[in-house]
């Protein structure tokens, strides 16, 4: 190699790539290194980004998922080629199916080499394929033939995954495009083009249609989903439940578009819902769904006798959703509209003052609310005052309640830390609860906390998870060490799939592959996760007694340093009232539910 043909590292494409991403506003890239990427690296060493590097691909990609709901922007991956990218593959298919705006870069095999079969190349059905892996769930994935086509595809990658229903995106490079040399033009071009796109709305004409309905509705309810955090449109919607005294139900995902202590919010629907939410929505005449997929769980694997009647019964449905293919996917729809949430509430709010101006009093209804909170606290305050140990999941969910800050974000996995927080634990700021919802996908919420912290930094972060999502990655550890994240994590430890294995002795009489061995043994005996936790560099605490656990959050809250703490819990199943059809699956003569009764 001559002289002449080293590259300049200043006019390099990953140079120029990591100039565009400043440009952008990105101020993290999570990742890991591998030897098609670190010219990006490189590059990134001198810039004004911060590289988040992690010890597992999966928890890039559930951090940078984390980090992007809390932001609202898209986050930015970079990933190795072939077993990087696959391990990566979990966390964004979970980002897709939750719409978190993402845009993965992945290093891939020289160019001239398509096809030779190099290092780690994937090309068993075709060359040059790596990047087809994640079509099925990526709103696309592009493959960089060219260096002067990479400025494009990254402006358009940026724009696909923010704009309409968000959601990540794939752009695939071949490593030795990252060395190569072009026109910086072709970036400038991009740099200027606007990064803010105007969203669509609604009409007045449709506003007052749907409003008029609402009014006129003798049992309306709102059925809010997570489109209503994707378009931060949590004052829009409390103006307008305010203003007409409307009822809130909610999905999972939907959970927090309203505080859980305003006196109109009825709770989540579906299997974990609770009793007057499912029979509020099932007697609804109309229903607002909004930012809503009515998916299987939250709506009874869609029995018409359990959460909605909608179509069979009296029930009509108003959809607006930002994807058309989400309106009537499910139920039958009324009025469906198109349109971005937060622009769409602002136009109802506005019609509802015109048409409605003295607004509307339903003091029965707040009644009745407050009634049930009041019924339903008092069923568990026995559980949630219980000094048994292993403790009961009631007790911590309260205690962890007491302490945590109003405003902090709470990270959650799935079993009791998913459906029970769901169920039972109050989120008092919108827009603070970060869950798996579309994947429920078992180690998300450790290194999802990781990106929220980083993402906020002043604010408490507490990861709320199972012994079996804290075991999937506990390599999240070093990368909160390495930054010194005050992240808490509180592992709910019941030395099992819990979840899975009630299912599973309910409905089979044995628990065979959801115990973890010695699942009976005495809680010295089994792993401990407060050790694990201190060998990378962070503080652990294995509580004790179930009196020791709120002072320990306590002091762990106040300390600044990431902190484990080890809970042993009882393994009692979540409450449910709504079906779920897999129980008839199971059980099809019936009467068997989710929960061991021997």
């Amino acid at each position: 190699m001559n002289e002449n043909s080293v590259p300049n590292k200043e006019k390099t494409v990953a140079s120029q790539l990591v100039g565009y991403l400043e440009a952008r506003g990105v101020a993290h890239v999570f990742g890991l290194c591998g030897h098609t990427n670190i010219a990006v690296l490189a590059a990134l060493a001198d810039s004004s980004i911060e590289f988040v590097t992690v010890r597992h691909e999966q928890i890039s990609a559930h951090a940078a998922d984390g980090y992007a709901r809390v932001t609202g922007k898209a986050s930015v991956v970079l990933s190795h080629l072939s077993p990087g990218l696959t391990n990566a593959a979990t966390g964004v298919a979970n980002a897709a199916l939750d719409c978190t705006p993402m845009v993965v870069i992945a290093g891939d095999i020289p160019s001239y080499y398509y096809g030779k079969h190099p290092h780690q190349e994937v090309n068993l059905h075709a060359d040059g394929a790596q990047y087809e892996i994640y079509r099925p769930f990526v709103k696309r994935a592009w493959r960089v033939d060219t260096p002067e086509l990479f400025p494009e595809i990254m402006e358009k990658a940026f724009a696909l995954a923010e704009s309409g229903q968000p959601g990540p995106v794939l752009v695939n490079v071949p490593m030795d495009f990252f060395s190569a040399e072009i026109d910086p033009a072709l970036w400038q071009r991009q740099i200027s083009n606007t990064k803010a796109l105007i969203k669509p709305s609604i009409d007045d004409e449709t506003a007052r249609a749907i409003i008029e309905r609402l009014v006129s509705a003798k049992n309306p309810v709102i059925y809010a989903g997570g489109g209503v955090a994707l378009s931060r449109a949590f004052d829009e919607l409390r103006e307008l439940v305010d203003h007409l005294d409307l009822p809130v139900a909610y999905s999972l995902m939907g959970k927090g578009a309203l505080p859980d202590d305003h006196p109109l919010v009825l709770g989540m629907t579906g299997f974990w819902g609770t009793p007057l939410t499912n029979q509020t929505t099932l007697n609804a005449d109309w229903v607002l769904g909004l930012g809503t997929r009515f998916k299987e769980a939250d709506c009874s694997s869609w029995y018409p006798e359990f959460t909605f009647n909608i179509g069979e019964g009296a029930t009509k449905l108003i959809h607006i959703d930002i994807e058309p293919q989400e309106i009537g996917r499910n139920y039958p729809t009324e009025i469906g509209a198109v349109a971005d949430l937060k622009s769409a509430l602002k136009v109802l709010v506005r019609v509802a003052r015109e048409m409605k101006p003295e607004g509307i009093d339903r003091p029965a209804l707040r009644k009745t609310i407050a009634d049930f909170r009041a019924d339903f606290a008092e069923s568990n305050r026995e559980m949630q005052q219980s000094d048994a140990f292993p403790m009961m999941p009631e007790r911590i969910l309260a205690d962890l309640r007491d302490v945590m800050p109003a405003d902090a974000i709470l990270t959650s996995d799935v079993g009791w830390n998913k459906n029970g927080v769901a169920q039972q634990f109050d989120i008092l700021t919108p827009g603070t609860a970060l869950i798996p919802g579309g994947f429920a996908t078992m180690g998300f919420g450790p290194p999802a906390a990781i990106g929220a912290k980083i993402a906020a930094p002043d604010k408490v972060v507490i990861s709320l998870v199972g012994d079996g999502g804290f075991g999937q990655n506990p390599a999240v550890l070093a990368t909160a060490a390495e930054m010194n994240l005050p992240v808490i994590w509180v592992v709910m430890n019941n030395n099992a799939f819990g979840t899975i294995a009630g299912l599973q002795l309910a409905h089979y009489g044995l628990n065979y592959g959801t115990l973890f061995p010695k699942a009976n043994s005495p809680v010295d005996q089994l792993p401990d996760y407060a050790a694990v936790a201190r060998a990378y560099g962070c503080e652990g605490v294995r509580i004790k007694t179930a009196a020791e656990f709120k002072p320990a959050l306590e002091a762990a809250i106040a300390s600044g340093r990431p902190t484990v703490l080890d809970v042993a819990m009882i393994n009692n199943p979540t409450p449910t009232s709504g079906h779920w059809n897999i129980l008839d699956i199971y059980s099809p003569q019936g009467g068997v539910g989710h929960v061991a009764t021997h």
